[in-house]
């Protein structure tokens, strides 16, 4: 562990550090040791059920992930920072999902991408930091590396996990991104914060594919979020209908905690919704050529499920979509595409979209 110069007191120190990250966009900042036992044989038993997937990286790294201190060798204690990414004037949520010929998109991904943004931040706080102590032992991350970065914020103080396995803030909801540095310097601990759940469980009610299999347990391969983002393949037939509209990403759980009202807005403008994704009609969204992928989420989120991901994930919003011939217009548009997973999801779209005529014209 780095030793403190002999001038300087480190819970004056700490209280600076929360100024700087203030003034760094950062909403808040706490600090906890490197003990998660508990939460690394929650880990394992998720692990072992086969909850996540095909996200392979998760067991890759065995125990680093629950062991902050065999991650970065030297790590005492691990500085964790919040920060707001709700942007003021976003369309409202559940306006885009009740319109069926709306794409929608989780809200963290509506702007910039937020991990060179924290990272950066993080690296300026570091600076700061060294500036004061001198040379010190330290890495950043944000969602980079193996980091069980809810359980160490947590622990340190900025919230407890909620029902729906997110992190939860008694004055800021859960719309906030974490990250984290880890460092050798002995700097005081926070106290972990309390969970205030009670009995409630809108969260795992209102799951569209009921990915929420109990109290704070995630069956990863039936979250929307998984399906739209990690997975690389077919989206199992069962699941696509109750995907609606979301194309990328979704919020339901965080939209109906009681604690939303008390979510904050963000404050960093990159955070802002681009090219109208906030509320973007699916007709035009699935008529982007790949290069237009490319250049409209550039620096977003988005950019991560990749093109064919992206016509894939549209493709079942169109399919769920109320049948008309623009939309049919749209899917045989893409009928003869070259991915085989594009293909297969638009002719499941077109039989969803047949089935649907076919219902109207005999009810009328």
């Amino acid at each position: 562990m780095s030793a403190l110069p002999d001038h300087i007191d480190p819970h004056a120190l700490i209280t600076d550090i929360r100024g700087w990250a203030k003034e760094l966009g950062f909403s808040a900042l706490g600090v906890t040791g490197t003990s998660l036992r508990e939460d690394e044989s929650h880990l394992e038993d998720w692990l072992d059920q086969g909850m996540h997937g095909e996200m392979a990286y998760m067991r890759r790294h065995g125990r680093k992930r629950s062991r902050p201190e065999e991650l970065e060798p030297g790590t005492q204690r691990v500085i964790c920072v919040r920060m707001d990414y709700m942007p003021p004037g976003v369309r409202g949520a559940w306006s885009v999902i009740e319109d069926p010929a709306l794409g929608y998109v989780a809200r963290y991904a509506l702007g910039r991408d937020y991990h060179k943004l924290m990272r950066n931040r993080l690296q300026k706080l570091a600076d700061r930091i060294a500036g004061v102590v001198g040379p010190f032992g330290y890495r950043a991350f944000v969602d980079s590396a193996p980091v069980l970065e809810k359980a160490l914020a947590r622990n340190a103080g900025l919230g407890w996990i909620g029902k729906h396995t997110l992190l939860l803030s008694r004055d800021a909801s859960s719309w906030f991104l974490l990250g984290e540095l880890f460092t050798d310097l002995p700097l005081p601990l926070d106290e972990p914060a309390s969970a205030h759940c009670g009995s409630c469980r809108r969260c795992i009610d209102i799951c569209p594919t009921q990915a929420i299999v109990a109290p704070y347990r995630l069956d990863a391969r039936r979250c929307i979020s998984y399906l739209t983002i990690e997975l690389r393949g077919s989206i199992p037939e069962p699941l696509r209908a109750p995907m609606g509209n979301r194309i990328f990403g979704c919020d339901d759980c965080q939209l109906v905690c009681p604690w939303n009202k008390f979510a904050q807005q963000a404050t960093e403008p990159d955070f802002a919704p681009r090219h109208g994704l906030d509320g973007a009609k699916l007709t035009e969204l699935f008529a982007w050529d790949e290069d237009t992928f490319l250049l409209r989420t550039q620096g977003m989120a988005i950019r991560r499920t990749g093109y064919e991901g992206w016509l894939r994930n549209i493709a079942v919003a169109l399919g769920n979509a109320a049948p008309s011939p623009a939309v049919v217009d749209a899917l045989k548009a893409r009928a003869d595409h070259p991915s085989a997973l594009v293909r297969e999801h638009v002719a499941w779209a077109l039989r969803e979209q047949d089935k649907k005529a076919g219902c109207a014209g005999t009810a009328g």
